[in-house]
């Protein structure tokens, strides 16, 4: 059985919990989405009980800071188990033109060079176009383009290995680009910055994000299963899962799923 391991689940401002990332594992290879803001990452992976050694796929949904400095901290680490002989294998890093280009000229601006070395030789970057497929963990996915009125980014589709489907929305309002991609699935994650109800107090929408409220009222238009809520605010840690589940409900009456930092979750 595979499992959604959140590795962060706040927005980029959050200081209480760490930003949204998550990892799919799957027997024992594991899926990393995203790294976070920085080393926090290590962190979260200790704790979750991931190791470096088993993380050999990872995708990069766009560059934002609170999404791509955490996996210049993943490069560095696995590029220096690869020097000490504690890491078989490559890791491959999926994602689009753009965003790769940047994680590469961070690595090479910030890491010494005997860990860029590594850099498409053993660590490969694969770029990814709108709508092409690609497979990480024993698990076929499809890359699409979330259609952002910020930086570049892409979501993805995965076939889980018992058949059902995960759709990850990104952190962006959803646009109808992904429809195909999000109808019907057993997982969609998607972003929900606060709750509608507080919407003056948080301004998502001045920020282009959504709220539980919204995530709720699309989850029941695509007829998806599972909802899963992330990439929120960190000012009402104790509430949230409680709060967002019952303003998604409004609309939605399938699972609502909205998880703490290092909560796993079987898919």
């Amino acid at each position: 059985m595979s499992e959604l391991i959140m590795l962060g689940t706040g927005n980029a401002a959050v200081t209480r919990c760490y930003n949204t990332c998550f990892a799919i594992r799957n027997a024992e290879a594991v899926f990393l989405v995203d790294g976070g803001g920085g080393n926090g990452i290590l962190s979260r992976l200790e704790e979750a009980g991931i190791a470096l050694a088993s993380i050999h796929d990872v995708f990069l949904t766009h560059t934002h800071t609170d999404h791509i400095f955490g996996l210049v901290w993943v490069v560095r680490m696995i590029a220096q188990a690869m020097n000490a002989g504690k890491y078989d294998g490559a890791l491959h890093v999926y994602g689009h033109a753009s965003g790769l280009r940047a994680l590469e000229d961070i690595c090479r601006a910030t890491l010494p060079g005997k860990v860029c070395a590594h850099l498409h030789r053993d660590i490969l970057l694969h770029t990814l176009a709108d709508g092409e497929s690609f497979r990480v963990a024993g698990m076929e996915g499809l890359a699409f383009d979330i259609g952002s009125t910020k930086a570049e980014q892409y979501g993805f589709a995965l076939h889980l290995p018992d058949g059902k489907r995960l759709c990850c929305l990104g952190d962006e309002p959803y646009n109808e680009r992904a429809e195909q991609y999000a109808r019907g699935a057993d997982w969609l994650l998607c972003e929900a910055f606060c709750l509608y109800a507080d919407r003056e107090r948080f301004k998502p929408y001045e920020k282009h994000h959504s709220t539980a409220l919204d995530a709720g009222r699309l989850a029941a238009g695509l007829g998806v299963r599972n909802l899963l809520l992330y990439h929120t605010e960190d000012k009402t840690l104790s509430t949230r899962s409680e709060s967002y589940s019952a303003e998604a409900a409004r609309h939605f009456t399938g699972r609502i799923h909205v998880p703490d930092d290092l909560a796993t979750l079987p898919l």
